[in-house]
């Protein structure tokens, strides 16, 4: 990010749960004109978060951020403005989505981001915008739209362990044994919830974690994983929902 220049979030991660989530719910539903207005209000407001968090954290640019956060954000209104007029119940998202924002903020001042508990809530807020997809295309507050927050919750914070295991808690042996784990769990729940072909979703999943959890990698290959593990996700989830 330059001082003086455009601001644009740089984590590889960060699109994807923008993206995949969204298109998950869509496709749920049934896709309509009004998902690309949607889906550009849901772009800006996650860019707009982007400036306005750092400038918490960097008081020498928080000028130049706050200012980008304010063109982000307020061209997520303008594009709001004709979704809302077709579906206001998607109104109800907001104060979730004020409540899980507040959270990260909290995490931010007190300088603990890589908190779990903060990547869970962040995690949420870009789940629910599969929901808010979902209900736009004819859904309603009902078992699928509940399956498209937990389903997507489930894959990203499985990302959120694989990361971590090869980058800060690569020598943790704990936090290892906790991946490992977690991508057990990630083929037992599909079941659980009546869904069992899921499971086919978090094979990748698993796979990556139990090859190269605790080794060194570079950044690019990691994010080269996730790529791919975020696109397979997508269309088997789209398949199975």
């Amino acid at each position: 990010m330059k001082k003086h220049g455009i601001v644009i979030p740089h984590e590889h991660g960060g699109w994807a749960m923008v993206c995949v989530p969204f298109a998950i719910g869509m496709m749920a539903g049934k896709p309509q004109g009004t998902h690309l207005f949607l889906f550009l209000a849901w772009l800006f407001l996650y860019l707009s978060s982007y400036p306005l968090l750092q400038s918490i954290k960097r008081r020498r640019d928080r000028m130049h951020l706050v200012q980008w956060g304010a063109i982000y954000g307020s061209i997520a209104v303008l594009c709001l403005i004709p979704v809302l007029l077709r579906q206001p119940q998607l109104l109800y998202f907001g104060p979730i989505l004020l409540v899980l924002l507040m959270v990260n903020i909290w995490y931010v001042k007190q300088k603990s981001e890589r908190s779990w508990f903060n990547d869970l809530c962040a995690i949420l807020i870009f789940s629910l915008g599969g929901a808010a997809a979902y209900l736009l295309g004819g859904g309603g507050w009902n078992r699928m739209m509940l399956l498209i927050i937990v389903f997507n919750t489930l894959y990203f914070m499985g990302s959120v362990f694989f990361v971590k295991s090869v980058f800060r808690e690569r020598t943790n042996k704990r936090w290892l044994a906790c991946a490992k784990g977690y991508h057990v769990l990630l083929l037992i729940i599909p079941w659980l919830l009546g869904l069992p072909f899921m499971m086919m979703a978090y094979l990748f999943s698993g796979i990556r974690t139990f090859l190269f959890a605790g080794k060194a990698l570079r950044p690019m290959k990691v994010g080269i994983i996730e790529i791919i593990g975020s696109v397979q996700y997508l269309l088997i989830a789209v398949f199975v929902l």
